[in-house]
């Protein structure tokens, strides 16, 4: 019998390699989570708990299905990145998620999904939430791969998923069709079990900066 060595084929290689950069886009997040919750106990006084149990690159179409689909209603966070990095990042939460989120800041027990759009206060504390979050992921991407990264003021949306994507995609779109999907999950306590208040991160670099990004997560 003819024996022969095996080698790992083209797309075996590609596999592992895609495979690497996504464990490493988890970990990044998982360090910015653990960040913010940190960030997040001292502002709400209580223990905030957060990881990242999936990390995955997506089409614009798949974003808006894994954020429930082009007609679902949300609050989203949206801001661009500048510096060395460029392009768009968006934190969306269920109107039900992000009602329980907040109605732990403002302690109005009155706020509900409905009354949410409308309500100002809500608004600036998820404002100040999502730029916690936003702000401490894009710390943990810059202090890995070595580039500056700048967030803008962030904005705050109630609307459906895809009037809010295709608002924030204006400027990126024309050039870029992939995004980067983290999800991210809240709870106060480290049990497993524990009911949880589910975010999708999404962020979405210019073509060059997304090359610079895993570019240089595989040299680390």
């Amino acid at each position: 019998m003819k024996s022969c060595n095996w080698n790992p084929s083209m797309t075996d290689m590609h596999y592992q390699d895609k495979q690497l950069e996504l464990d490493l886009l988890k970990e990044l997040g998982n360090i910015g989570a653990g960040n913010a919750a940190t960030a997040l106990s001292q502002l709400l006084n209580k223990d905030i708990y957060m990881n990242v149990p999936k990390a995955k690159i997506v089409s614009f179409n798949e974003m808006m299905e894994l954020a429930g689909g082009p007609e679902r209603p949300v609050a989203a966070v949206f801001l661009t990145m500048e510096g060395e990095i460029a392009g768009s990042l968006f934190f969306v939460l269920s109107l039900e998620d992000a009602t329980r989120l907040i109605q732990q800041l403002v302690e109005d027990d009155s706020l509900n999904k409905e009354s949410l759009p409308q309500h100002e206060m809500a608004l600036s504390a998820l404002q100040e939430l999502g730029n916690i979050v936003s702000a401490h992921y894009l710390t943990a991407l810059s202090e890995a791969i070595g580039l500056l990264v700048t967030p803008s003021v962030p904005q705050v949306s109630v609307d459906m998923v895809g009037a809010i994507v295709m608002a924030g995609l204006l400027e990126i779109s024309h050039v870029s069709d992939n995004a980067i999907f983290i999800d991210t999950e809240l709870s106060q306590t480290s049990d497993v079990t524990a009911e949880k208040i589910k975010g999708h991160f999404f962020l979405i670099p210019f073509p060059d900066s997304f090359d610079k990004i895993l570019t240089e997560l595989g040299a680390k």
